[in-house]
């Protein structure tokens, strides 16, 4: 797909961090983009540093998302390309021990189901209702392609850590989508893929202590930094223009594979 300003995009979470690049990154090709997120001030801002639009969307909430499709369709037109990157993270055991008292604590089902309902269950109502809306447009080329879905999973999927039992599950489920719904939508010339990023400079991140993540550095192959976000923008901007990606996942993490804890 040849980014430019025929071609309309949504990303979700783009009011910060890997979503904000993606938006950014996007519209420097010219591509209208619009902007899901829960924090108004900054979506509207970033949005309108980039000529965009902005819905205020809680993705795991059905209406919610309804209503910001509605709401940035009426601005820039049905979109071609779907980047899902809202999402949260938290650190809980399955099950553990207070180290004061020895009572054990089961996990909160409560924190569990937040964490799936956003990253997953959020980036599947996205995907599928965007897919629905691609499936009504015109092909851009003799291929017959109608759009692009990416997902945006992570490393944790497959290397997931003491205490992300609850965020490599809705990881691990981001990733296995992939397959599914691209094989759902092939015949509409919509495309599917996912990205898995390592360790990111990211508002995540930012919350760590430095000696944490400097124990996290100590993972990665080469180089030897935290990804910026504009590097993941690029993966974004390379998988829509190279249409003979689908159904696929790619690692972004530096070689590293991450250690238990």
């Amino acid at each position: 797909m040849q980014l430019s300003s025929n071609i309309t995009a949504i990303v979700t979470g783009g009011a910060s961090g890997l979503g904000e690049a993606s938006a950014r990154g996007l519209a420097a090709k010219g591509v209208k983009v619009g902007i899901f997120d829960m924090n108004a001030e900054r979506g509207q801002a970033v949005a309108k540093e980039i000529g965009g639009a902005f819905a205020q969307v809680n993705v795991s909430d059905n209406d919610s998302v309804d209503a910001g499709f509605a709401a940035l369709r009426a601005v820039n037109g049905q979109e071609r390309i779907l980047v899902n990157c809202a999402g949260i993270g938290g650190g809980i055991k399955t099950a553990r021990r207070k180290r004061d008292t020895g009572e054990i604590i089961a996990h909160d089902p409560a924190a569990y189901i937040r964490i799936i309902n956003v990253n997953l269950i959020g980036s599947f109502l996205c995907a599928s209702k965007a897919a629905a809306g691609m499936m009504s447009l015109d092909p851009t080329d003799p291929d017959g392609e109608r759009g692009l879905i990416i997902n945006t999973a992570s490393v944790a999927a497959q290397d997931g850590q003491i205490g992300q039992v609850a965020y490599s599950s809705s990881k691990g489920g981001i990733l296995a989508m992939a397959l599914p719904m691209a094989r759902d939508l092939a015949r509409e010339g919509i495309r599917v893929n996912t990205i898995l990023p390592g360790f990111y400079e990211t508002p995540i991140y930012d919350q760590m202590k430095p000696e944490v993540k400097d124990n996290l550095s100590a993972h990665l192959q080469f180089p030897t930094r935290f990804g910026m976000p504009r590097e993941y923008a690029q993966v974004v901007e390379f998988m829509c223009e190279h249409s003979y990606i689908n159904a696929e996942y790619i690692r972004t993490d530096a070689g590293a594979r991450m250690p238990p804890r």
